[in-house]
């Protein structure tokens, strides 16, 4: 089957309801041109590094202004609406990094906890510890929608390439990955690690990114991108500020990739040995 697909690009501020009205326009845009399946970033009710400041505009699933409003427009434009994530409370006082696929008749299909916290230190003083306000997500998803096998992934994901390989040989035919990648680490490895995911598990790989200098001060990297099974890339953003790219995905493409290589079936188990040169206590190779 053949379907339009959209990447939304966001520079999220720290206020929900804004940040659900821009995504509401920009989802509607999309539908507009055709889009029967729509993605928004990563984050997309609220970028907001100061803690405290998240927590006093966080909502449990029930009561958040971003899952009422996305089950509303997916409903009242008859499309799949998939909110990449938003920052949900949890009664332990935690946060979820969730994110959300809603049906055409606005009913959530399925949710999906990112799985892999980034905490990492980078150049130049960058920090980032996740861990300490979010709890990880323990299982992957895979939605067997009318149109294709649709994966979950979020972010810091997208470097666990174990998680996309099992939910490749599940079935995955479209993986999403929205995230919120720094602008640092986005220069460096965004549009490679989404091109080798698609490459070797011979599926289309749809992201939607934040963009550009956000009210918290943060910078993201943008290029929102979908990528289709043998790594071309098929539509791709800029850098910052908001926009939308489309893409016709056509499903058989998968199975014609994963024929020529058909590197999922022919992979196989192995052990390994940690060999030491003779003298250092091991045996010789």
């Amino acid at each position: 089957m053949t379907f339009k697909a959209a990447a939304i690009q966001m520079c999220s501020g720290v206020d929900p309801a804004r940040n659900a009205e821009t995504m509401a326009r920009l989802v509607r845009e999309a539908a507009g041109h055709g889009a029967i399946y729509v993605q928004t970033p990563e984050m997309t009710g609220a970028l907001q590094r100061d803690r405290a400041g998240l927590r006093a505009v966080l909502k449990d699933e029930a009561n958040d202004i971003i899952v009422r409003e996305a089950a509303a427009l997916a409903g009242e434009l008859g499309i799949h609406l998939h909110v990449g994530s938003t920052a949900i409370a949890l009664a332990d006082g935690k946060i979820a990094n969730r994110g959300f696929l809603f049906g055409p008749d606005g009913v959530k299909i399925c949710d999906y906890d990112k799985i892999h916290m980034f905490d990492v230190d980078l150049d130049n003083g960058e920090s980032w510890r996740e861990s300490a306000a979010y709890t990880p997500g323990s299982t992957a998803r895979l939605a067997d929608l009318d149109f294709g096998k649709l994966g979950f992934a979020i972010c810091y994901d997208v470097r666990f390439p174990e998680l996309f390989r099992q939910q490749a040989v599940a079935g995955a035919e479209v993986m999403s990955v929205p995230a919120a990648f720094t602008r640092q680490t986005g220069e460096a490895h965004w549009e490679i690690l989404l091109r080798a995911r698609a490459i070797e598990n011979g599926f289309f790989v749809i992201a939607a990114a934040q963009g550009g200098v956000h009210e918290d001060g943060r910078e993201t990297f943008g290029h929102s991108m979908i990528v289709d099974p043998w790594g071309k890339v098929l539509a791709a953003a800029g850098a910052a500020g908001e926009g939308i790219v489309l893409a016709e995905i056509d499903v058989a493409a998968v199975h014609v990739a994963r024929a020529k290589i058909p590197n999922l079936r022919n992979a196989r188990s192995f052990g390994l040995d940690h060999v030491l040169p003779t003298g250092k206590g091991g045996v010789a190779a």
